[in-house]
């Protein structure tokens, strides 16, 4: 039995061989790019001073370069470009789609960038994050009511700017402790990748995870405790945006609240930790997003004595149970999800287990 036939028969229903070829040489030229990117990076960073001081909010004891998120977009461009040019599978239909999406993250990460390092108004970043969602609208990327009622589009369009911009600061606020954000970034790309292989006209989207769960397990071989650099907000709104977006590709009708569920239960812990905060801030009296604090759910875990790292495998853990939720929501062979799951599993013990030899 040839590769096609073995994942034809766990349900995917990608039509050439050569497309799965594709898809694995995607996610290998993402990480190895975004690998041996990140130490050239972090060298020019702490020489040019790109990097979060020590403070009383941050885990940090020494200057940490905040520049990471440059070298996950750039795995990610590098190789779905590379992909594109050498045109495996059928990418016309959708191709416009796939670069609107890569290009409202292109802003974000150019707007997050510069943030890390001169710190930029919230309005402004508002601003620009509902400006990349609207992109997104503008090519048919989004929510589709059909409630039947004059307003449907308006509160289609509502919906999938509060999805996106919600999704997209989720994950950067979760970036709190070495390696989190880029695990359950990783683990979301993958579970995704596994859902939009089953679908042939989704072979960008396809080929965006991919590079984006390539490009987060290259990060991640640098960036587990002890992190050598973070992403910073450039490689978190990138990978919020991407995860968000991607997440809504395609037809995605809704004619109940719970036709919400499948896009929610890939995200649930970003969207679930966010929620929190959010409601305890107000409660508190306090400004929801402009009041820095310790109250994420990885700020409680250490409180309670807990280790980085036991925290982000306990973290990392509930992402994988959400998503297998979300693979079965989505009806995807027990044996798929079950193999997509175990892939999961065994590529991030082998990045830690070779981080933690060389810490």
């Amino acid at each position: 039995m040839n590769i096609y036939s073995f994942l034809k028969s766990l349900g995917i229903a990608e039509p050439s061989g050569s497309g799965w070829l594709a898809v694995v040489f995607t996610f290998l030229l993402a990480l190895v790019v975004t690998w041996s990117l990140i130490p050239r990076i972090r060298t020019f960073a702490l020489r040019v001073g790109w990097a979060d001081q020590p403070n009383a909010r941050r885990l940090n004891k020494e200057p940490l370069p905040n520049a990471g998120g440059l070298a996950i977009y750039g795995g990610v461009i590098a190789a779905v470009t590379l992909a594109s040019l050498l045109r495996p599978i059928e990418l016309e239909n959708v191709l416009a789609q796939v670069l609107t999406v890569l290009l409202g993250g292109s802003i974000l990460v150019l707007v997050g960038f510069i943030d890390d390092q001169f710190s930029l108004p919230s309005s402004f970043r508002l601003l620009v994050q509902i400006f990349t969602a609207l992109l997104l609208v503008a090519n048919d990327i989004g929510f589709d009511l059909t409630f039947g009622t004059p307003i449907d589009s308006t509160l289609s369009t509502l919906l999938t700017v509060v999805w996106v911009v919600g999704i997209t600061n989720a994950i950067n606020l979760m970036d709190g402790i070495d390696g989190l954000a880029g695990g359950v970034s990783f683990i979301t790309a993958m579970s995704l990748l596994a859902v939009s292989a089953q679908f042939p006209n989704r072979a960008a989207a396809t080929l965006v995870l991919a590079a984006l769960g390539g490009s987060a397990l290259g990060f991640l071989r640098h960036n587990f405790h002890p992190s050598k650099i973070i992403m910073g907000d450039a490689g978190a709104y990138f990978f919020g945006y991407v995860l968000a977006a991607t997440s809504i590709l395609g037809e995605l009708q809704i004619t109940t609240v719970l036709s919400v569920l499948p896009p929610v239960m890939f995200l649930l812990l970003p969207v679930l930790d966010t929620t929190q905060v959010f409601i305890g801030r107000l409660a508190a009296g306090k400004n929801p997003l402009n009041t820095p604090g310790k109250d994420h759910f990885h700020h409680r875990l250490l409180a309670w004595g807990l280790s980085q790292r036991h925290a982000v495998f306990i973290l990392w853990s509930i992402t994988l149970v959400f998503n297998w939720l979300g693979m079965t929501i989505r009806q995807m062979t027990p044996v798929l999800i079950i193999v997509t799951t175990l892939t999961i599993f065994i590529l991030l013990a082998f990045t830690v287990l070779r981080k933690i030899q060389k810490a």
